[in-house]
C-alpha cells in the first residue's frame, strides 16, 4: 500500500543526486513533476603568482623626468657663384639678367612681400644678423634639485640656442644652459621658477648589480611619458664613444627621445643616464647604454659649479698592452697601458715617462689597461701629486709626478692609435726576411723606412705597411737594419720569442710586437 508520504523523497535522497539529470530521475520515481533549472559555472580566474610591480617607483619619480625641446639658429641656404651669391629668400637674383630662367621663376613662384618674413627672411633674423630660431632635436631630462636644475644628454643640447623643458603634467618652462661636457656626453640646464621641482637621488653604484631591476622614463618619438623596464644586463661596456666609457648596459627598451632621460632601480634612484643604443635598425632590440651614476655625479656637480669639467692630465698617447707585446717586454700578464710617445712639456714628460714603459698602476691601484688608466687620471685633481708604477727595461720603477690640467683643446689625454698610413714610398732592397719586411735608411736619419712587407708574413697580419717607419726596437732607437738585427739577436740571447717595434706613421705611433723565433 502506497501512502502519501512515501511518495515524497526524502532531502537526503535530493542531496545525493550529484547533477541534474540525477534529480530529475529521483523525481520521476517518486512521481513529482520534472521542473529542471539550468544552472551556470563561474568565470574562470586564476590565482596568478605575485609578480614586482614598477607602479609606486613610476608615480613617484614620474614628476621628476622631463621632455626637453631644443631650437637653434639656422641660416639662410645661399649659393656661391662666380660674381654674385643668391639664397631662397631672392636676394641676389636681382643680380641675374632679366631674361634668366632663375629669375623669370623667381618673380613668378617666390615669395612675396611679408613671405619672405614667414621663410625665415630678413623680418624674422634673430639678433646681429643671426638665423631663425628652429626646433632641432628632442629628448629627455630629469631634475636633480627642488630649484630647477636638470640633467640630460650633450648631443640633446649641444647645437642648440634655446631650450623648453615640458613637464609631467604639460607645462612648459623656458631653460637656460649651465655647462655640457662632450666627453662623457653630459649637459645641465636650469629652469628659473617660483615653484619647487620634485627632484630624484643618485644610486650607490658600488650597489648596483648586474641582474637588477630598473625602470627607465623618458619621451621617446615625442609621445610624452613612456615607462619601460628590464634588468641590468652588463657594467663596464665600452663602446668607442671616447676615453672614458664604462657604461650600463640594460635591456629596457630604449628609443630615440630617450636621451638623457634617467634609468631608475626599485628605490627610485638614477642608476644612469639613458646615452645610447645597439640597433641595426634603428629601433630598440633590447641593448641600451647608460652613464652610470658614479660618474654623473661626479660630473654634474662639476658643471653645476664651473660650467666646465676640469679633468686630471698625464699627456702620454698610450695603447693597450697585448699578450704579444708583454712577451716581448717580459711582462708576466697582458695589462696596464704601454706608452707610445710623452707629449713635449706635459706633466709626463717633465716625470721622465719615456716611450717603451708600462703604466702597471697609480698610487698602488692597478691599471687595467688604457682607457682604466685614462679614467684614474681623469677622475683626479688637477695639481695632485701620484706614484706611477711603471716597467721599464724588464723591471718596476716608481715615479713621482703632478697631475696637470686637461687643455680643452686636447683630443684625449690618454689615447690609443691603431690606424695606419695608406701611403707608398720607393725604396730600395734590404731584406729582414724572418720579420716578412725590407727596410732602408730614413731621409730624415730617424729609424728605418720599411719599403716592402710579405703579405704572407707576421709583419702583415699585425698591420705594418710601406711607407711606415720603425724607429725603435724593444725601445733601442735604431737606423740601419744591421741596427734591428742586433737588438734582435740580443733578444733571442735573453729568451725572448718576440720584438716590441715602434711603428711611426703620419696619423702617430703605435707599438707591434713581433715573433723573432723563425728561422
Amino acid at each position: 500500500m502506497i501512502t502519501t508520504k512515501s511518495l515524497r523523497p526524502s532531502l537526503k535522497t535530493v542531496l545525493k543526486a550529484s547533477t541534474v539529470a540525477g534529480l530529475a530521475a529521483v523525481m520521476l520515481t517518486s512521481g513529482l513533476p520534472a521542473r529542471v533549472s539550468q544552472s551556470f559555472a563561474e568565470a574562470v580566474k586564476v590565482e596568478a603568482p605575485s609578480v614586482p610591480s614598477f607602479a609606486n617607483v613610476v608615480e613617484a619619480v614620474s614628476p621628476a623626468v622631463v621632455s626637453v625641446r631644443v631650437q637653434s639658429r639656422v641660416n639662410p641656404v645661399s649659393e656661391e657663384g662666380n660674381n654674385f651669391t643668391f639664397d631662397f629668400n631672392g636676394r641676389g637674383f636681382d643680380d641675374l639678367p632679366d631674361d634668366h630662367p632663375l629669375k623669370r621663376f623667381f618673380k613668378e613662384f617666390g615669395p612675396r612681400g611679408d613671405d619672405r618674413a614667414e621663410r625665415g627672411g630678413p623680418g624674422r633674423r634673430g639678433p646681429h644678423g643671426e638665423g631663425r630660431l628652429r626646433p632641432t632635436s628632442q629628448g629627455s631630462g630629469f631634475f636633480i634639485s627642488e630649484d630647477g636644475y636638470l640633467v640630460t644628454n650633450n648631443h640633446v643640447v649641444s647645437d642648440g640656442a634655446a631650450f623648453t623643458v615640458i613637464l609631467n603634467d604639460g607645462t612648459e618652462l623656458d631653460a637656460k644652459l649651465i655647462g655640457k661636457d662632450s666627453r662623457t656626453d653630459l649637459a645641465v640646464l636650469k629652469v628659473d621658477d617660483k615653484r619647487k621641482f620634485t627632484y630624484v637621488s643618485w644610486a650607490d653604484d658600488s650597489k648596483v648589480r648586474v641582474g637588477d631591476w630598473v625602470v627607465a622614463v623618458g619621451n621617446p618619438f615625442g609621445l610624452g611619458g613612456t615607462v619601460t623596464s628590464g634588468i641590468i644586463s652588463a657594467r663596464g661596456r665600452d663602446i668607442g664613444s671616447g676615453p672614458y666609457d664604462d657604461y650600463l648596459q640594460v635591456d629596457a627598451a630604449v628609443n630615440r627621445g630617450n636621451s638623457g632621460g634617467p634609468t631608475f632601480n626599485l628605490s627610485g634612484e638614477v642608476v644612469g643616464i639613458n646615452t645610447a643604443i645597439f640597433s641595426p635598425s634603428g629601433g630598440n632590440v633590447g641593448i641600451a647604454f647608460a652613464i652610470p651614476a658614479a660618474t654623473a655625479k661626479d660630473v654634474v656637480a662639476d658643471l653645476i659649479k664651473d660650467g666646465s669639467v676640469s679633468r686630471g692630465w698625464l699627456g702620454v698617447q698610450i695603447q693597450p698592452v697585448t699578450k704579444d707585446i708583454a712577451e716581448s717586454l717580459g711582462l708576466a700578464e697582458a695589462s696596464g697601458a704601454l706608452v707610445v710617445e710623452p707629449q713635449a712639456g706635459s706633466p709626463g714628460e717633465k716625470a721622465g715617462i719615456k716611450k717603451g714603459d708600462v703604466v702597471t698602476a697609480l698610487n698602488g691601484d692597478t691599471v687595467k689597461d688604457p682607457r682604466d688608466l685614462a679614467r684614474k687620471v681623469a677622475a683626479i685633481h688637477p695639481g695632485t701629486t701620484v706614484d706611477l708604477a711603471l716597467w721599464r727595461n724588464g723591471k718596476s720603477e716608481s715615479v713621482k709626478l703632478e697631475i696637470g690640467t686637461l687643455p680643452k683643446d686636447d683630443k684625449e689625454a690618454a689615447k690609443s692609435q691603431d690606424d695606419q698610413s695608406e701611403e707608398t714610398q720607393p725604396s730600395s732592397e734590404q731584406a729582414l726576411a724572418d720579420l716578412g719586411v725590407t727596410v732602408v735608411p730614413s731621409d730624415d736619419g730617424k729609424g728605418v723606412t720599411i719599403a716592402s712587407v710579405d703579405e704572407d708574413s707576421d709583419a702583415s697580419d699585425r698591420g705594418l705597411k710601406t711607407g711606415e717607419k720603425i724607429v725603435s726596437v724593444n725601445n733601442q732607437e735604431v737606423k740601419s737594419a744591421d741596427d734591428i738585427l742586433k737588438v734582435i739577436n740580443a733578444a733571442k740571447k735573453d729568451g725572448r720569442s718576440k720584438a716590441l717595434f715602434q711603428i711611426e706613421a703620419e696619423n702617430g705611433s703605435r707599438f707591434v710586437a713581433l715573433p723573432i723565433d723563425q728561422g
